[in-house]
């Protein structure tokens, strides 16, 4: 058990950092540590009003916010299990990830919550403005409606008209407490909402504070999805134990106005996705290497280290100047753009995780990392790989220690699939080590994918609904090198014949590709359906041989 407790984390940090600059959407809000600790302390109210009680669940729902994160603190914060949603889901998955946590209140955009059903909120009794922290039940209980419209003369009352550093106690909450239920899908039949502890969190952020450097008063700019695992952890809960300036980009917007928020934030520490790396390295550092006098001048000694110090000081002040390392998670990072990125000695490192670890698994700073590694295995968590030679053939990397979930929140069945009986998580992905416990990822034993910001696709969902719509009889949904989904589509043949489309086959798929893209969220949505003409090979489950097919470059 790790011996911080994890609330006690928070309630030091309003503490000490009561003037500094906490939460600030970019371009909007902005809020000090004494007002974040404020809101939360106003949100309790609320919630003692409406009787919530410790081990209550509340889900956020909501795009990236300071309010998300007053949301999203207020919960633990208070003694209750906070179900963070991804602001991408579809309401119907959303719908599925709110009833099957049992949530009885919800804090959600207006926006979000026009496309949702009260009444199909089965457990839900409260619901919140995400922007104000208004009334959005359409029927409030009266109790419900009495603490909004008396909660200025509460809090008066309660704090003697000052609320002050003093005020700050929370929820005396065990670090084997389950605070958090984090889900990696939404849709009914692939829900596995992951069953996070206190312990499990305080395992990451204490990591952090003594492996990652952050100081009171520094900045970070949060781009990563914050109701995914990573960056809640390190966008979000790390820099606000620490006291550091977190400004927060809401959806994530093009390339050149991420720079630009670099270029104004200019961050002590950055967190993202191998995918932008890859994408200025494409569109920004390749097209000056390839020209001719360049290729020449780059063999030449002495010169190509000017070369390669001037592009390295280019990169470095595209994020603002100002930062000691970059953090790579969520993906690998391709081997070009690493051996590139290593030779010019950028300070860039890659991590390993997931959300059934909260998600950190391994880490080691840029300066020690070691080529082609997804850092060392935490001090925090063990390692083992499943494999008669682990240093050198590659076997499914299993982990267990302080990190690990509880499980799998109503579903013994995954849990049981996916941590054996001695405790360890089968990550499903394939792997080396060395002596030191450096993690070397080899391939996916599992099919997850990842989106362009490091959203968990599922690619079994997309064909589930792909094989129901018409004249599909199999599919398979993979990623292209652009990082956008296409599917093979296996014809249902008997289908075809009936209804005459034989020839007009592309043009069906076409029309299906449009249909299903309505129903997928943008970072899932398909680019193009091709036609495979023979039946997928599988299993003896008869499950498809998806590692066998490839798209065509």
């Amino acid at each position: 058990m790790i011996q911080q407790n994890f609330i006690q984390l928070y309630e030091k940090s309003f503490n000490q950092n009561w003037e500094l600059p906490a939460l600030s959407d970019y371009k909007g809000i902005s809020y000090t540590y004494s007002e974040v600790a404020k809101q939360v302390a106003r949100l309790h109210l609320m919630y003692e009003a409406m009787d919530i009680k410790k081990g209550d669940k509340i889900a956020v729902f909501g795009k990236n916010s300071a309010n998300w994160c007053i949301s999203f603190m207020s919960v633990f914060t208070y003694g209750a299990v906070v179900v963070p949603i991804l602001s991408d889901f579809k309401p119907d998955d959303a719908q599925t990830i709110i009833n099957h946590s049992d949530s009885v209140m919800l804090i959600v955009d207006r926006q979000i919550m026009e496309t949702l059903s009260e009444e199909d909120l089965k457990a839900v009794k409260a619901i919140l403005s995400m922007e104000d922290f208004d009334i959005l039940s359409g029927k409030p209980s009266e109790q419900f409606r009495m603490a909004c419209e008396q909660l200025d003369e509460q809090f008066r009352k309660k704090y003697e008209g000052v609320f002050t550093r003093e005020h700050i106690k929370y929820a005396k909450v065990d670090n084997s407490e389950v605070v958090e239920i984090n889900y990696t899908s939404g849709t009914t039949g692939f829900s596995k909402g992951v069953v996070l502890s206190a312990n499990s969190l305080a395992g990451n952020i204490i990591f952090a504070m003594q492996n990652m450097e952050l100081n009171p008063g520094e900045r970070m700019l949060a781009i990563l999805p914050l109701a995914h695992c990573y960056g809640c952890a390190f966008d979000l809960l790390f820099p606000m134990a620490v006291g550091v300036h977190v400004t927060i980009l809401g959806k994530l917007p093009a390339t050149p106005v991420i720079l630009k928020a670099f270029d104004e934030v200019k961050p002590h520490l950055i967190m993202f996705v191998p995918l932008f790396f890859e994408k200025l390295y494409k569109k920004k550092v390749l097209p000056t290497l390839q020209k001719g006098s360049m290729r020449v001048l780059t063999k030449i000694p002495g010169i190509s280290g000017v070369i390669y110090g001037a592009i390295r000081k280019k990169l470095f002040q595209s994020f603002g100047g100002n930062f000691r390392e970059a953090i790579l998670g969520g993906a690998a990072l391709s081997a070009e753009v690493e051996a590139f990125m290593t030779k010019i000695k950028f300070p860039y490192t890659i991590g390993y995780g997931m959300t059934e670890c909260g998600p950190l698994i391994s880490y080691d700073g840029w300066a020690t990392t070691r080529k082609a590694s997804s850092g060392k295995i935490l001090d925090v968590m063990e390692l083992k790989i499943d494999s008669a030679d682990p240093f050198n053939v590659p076997g499914e990397i299993l982990v267990k220690g302080e990190n690990l979930m509880e499980g799998y929140y109503k579903n013994e069945e995954a849990t049981k699939a996916t941590v054996d009986a001695d405790g360890w998580l089968h990550t499903g992905d394939l792997g080396v080590t060395d002596k030191d416990g450096f993690i070397y990822i080899k391939g996916r034993n599992n099919s997850m994918l990842l989106g362009p910001s490091g959203q968990n696709i599922y690619p079994e969902e997309i064909e589930a609904r792909l094989v129901n719509m018409p004249y599909i009889s199999e599919a398979v949904v993979l990623m292209n090198s652009n990082h956008k989904l296409e599917a093979l589509v296996y014809p249902d043949a008997d289908q075809v014949k009936a209804d005459g489309v034989a020839e007009k086959l592309e043009a069906r798929m076409e029309e299906n590709r449009k249909a299903i893209n309505q129903q997928l969220t943008a970072y899932e949505s398909l680019l193009k359906i091709h036609i495979h003409d023979s039946e997928f090979e599988k299993t003896p489950k008869r499950s498809i041989k998806r590692f066998l097919y490839k798209l065509e470059e």
